[in-house]
């Protein structure tokens, strides 16, 4: 009669997970456990042996490492920055009223599928610019939904699922896209020095993916997931949008994108003042946009906030929202109000994933995981199958793609290339596994800006779980898989060009 279920809330998951991680490290170290992988030495082309063991956290140094880094580690997380500064861009938009007007003309006469559909697209295609479509699609995915008078909930979980399960779809190469290939023709090289590989060599295969996946996540998240979320009250009477708001949109889209075409302006070379926000030292452009040395790639963030902060500063004015240099300073705010419990949560998610990295235990799994691909004697479907699941269960434990890439590539690329098989194409299926568990890991820094954002517009009585969160996941996951298995086998029996120039197989050294 008193078998009411117990829900942790996300803050005890997280502790509870980092003392499991922290036992398990001590049995794991204990028993001597480890793994023996090869990566490529990128100046001599030549095959590196490597161990990583388990460290036990469970000792003297591991408490050490734990009490001495809970701090820095907290300050350096990345969610903790990108989300605070970003809050502060859409915080003015909100406050000033700009989002609730920009959302109400977009949604009043718009159907419901296409607003989805839109939403979906752009978060998938928001990754070619990294991790910080997280604190941006999620809180804006939320008033999307809340002034379409629809669940913010939906909107938050549609822009996850496909910020998190599309990382690796980009139609264009990424930075990260471009690491992975230097690591697979470093690879490549070992077996043939002469291989060279374009960088639009996965275009028409991501394409493809591009469009079923935008397709697929829309029909869930109206067929599924609204489905299962409560409704939410609106009123009956149509929201009214006078003159002097709509002047106001106009302006602040005026100035929102003269700002954009100023950016772009500096992020084209060889024009007379361009190019400042370059990396002058990258070879490609996509390194020089996102270089080490790239004013772009490290103000990025700030740059958005300018955005929001200048679109929103000019709604503000003309329709009279901000007055004074107070009402301009209090906007700037209205987002960080009851920010408290996000940042507990940030600072337990920041311990958990501290302790599991220390442990070295997602590393030893992906050593594992990169000595059964090397030792693997299928060729064409049977390999590409394993090695997809492989790398679909090796990101669940380590979901950082250059980390992984950088121990499997070494592996996955000769075997790949000894069955006939492109390297380029073991690229495409490394990137297909690497995503289709993404959304399922709370070892993903950014999933915790998902939680926070379901508990911020949870308006239910029921406690917002962890694992809860998950659930809305699944779906995703699934059809994700199925797509990209489908693609990537048709692609390979057909033997058609997946992007300018590659081809799913390949005969190395002729």
């Amino acid at each position: 009669m008193f078998k009411k279920k117990l829900k942790l809330s996300p803050i005890m998951t997280f502790i509870m997970l980092m003392f499991i991680t922290i036992v398990v490290s001590g049995l794991l170290h204990l028993f001597n456990v480890q793994a023996e992988y090869t990566t490529v030495n990128k100046v001599t082309s030549e095959f590196t042996n490597n161990v990583v063991e388990v460290n036990s956290l469970l000792s003297f140094s591991g408490i050490k490492h734990i009490v001495t880094t809970a701090v820095s580690g907290f300050v350096n997380f990345a969610p903790l920055s990108t989300l605070i500064i970003v809050l502060i861009g859409i915080g003015i938009l909100e406050k000033t009223g700009f989002i609730k007007t920009f959302f109400t003309v977009l949604t009043r006469n718009s159907k419901r599928y296409t607003i989805t559909f839109i939403l979906i697209l752009i978060s998938l295609m928001f990754s070619i610019l990294g991790d910080i479509g997280y604190v941006v699609m999620l809180p804006l995915g939320a008033l999307l939904f809340k002034y379409g008078r629809r669940n913010p909930m939906g909107g938050i979980i549609a822009a996850f699922a496909s910020l998190t399960f599309g990382y690796s779809i980009n139609v264009f190469l990424s930075a990260n896209d471009s690491s992975l290939l230097t690591m697979t023709l470093n690879a490549a090289k070992v077996l043939d020095p002469s291989y060279k590989i374009g960088i639009f060599f996965s275009l028409f295969i991501m394409l493809a993916v591009l469009v079923a996946v935008s397709i697929l996540f829309t029909n869930i998240t109206e067929k599924k997931i609204m489905a299962r979320l409560p409704r939410v009250d609106v009123e009956s009477e149509e929201v009214k949008i006078t003159n002097k708001e709509l002047r106001g949109l106009i302006v602040g889209l005026f100035l929102g994108i003269v700002y954009v075409l100023i950016v772009i302006y500096m992020i084209i070379p060889g024009l007379p003042l361009s190019g400042a926000l370059l990396d002058s030292s990258g070879t490609k452009y996509i390194d020089m946009l996102f270089g080490p040395n790239s004013l772009f790639n490290k103000g990025f963030i700030f740059i958005v906030t300018m955005l929001f902060v200048i679109v929103g500063l000019g709604y503000g004015i003309m329709t009279k929202t901000i007055k004074n240099n107070n009402d301009f300073a209090e906007s700037l705010g209205a987002s960080l109000d009851g920010i408290g419990n996000v940042l507990v949560l940030l600072f337990f998610a920041s311990l958990f994933i501290n302790v599991f990295e220390e442990s070295n235990i997602g590393l030893v799994i992906v050593g594992w995981i990169s000595k059964i691909i090397s030792s693997l004697s299928f060729t064409g479907v049977w390999l590409i199958t394993i090695t997809f699941i492989l790398v679909a269960i090796a990101n669940v434990f380590c979901p950082s793609s250059i980390v992984k890439w950088n121990i499997l590539s070494a592996s996955v690329v000769p075997v790949f290339m000894n069955a006939s098989i492109s390297p380029e194409f073991a690229q495409i299926v490394f990137a297909a596994g690497d995503s289709i568990t993404n959304g399922l890991t709370p070892l993903l820094v950014y999933f915790v800006i998902y939680l926070a954002f379901m508990e911020k517009y949870n308006n239910t009585n029921d406690t917002m779980t962890l694992f809860g969160s998950l659930k809305y996941m699944t779906s995703y996951a699934a059809y994700v898989s199925i797509a990209w298995f489908v693609i990537i086998i048709g692609f390979y029996l057909i033997g058609i060009p997946i992007g300018i120039g590659s081809f799913p197989g390949v005969l190395y050294g002729a």
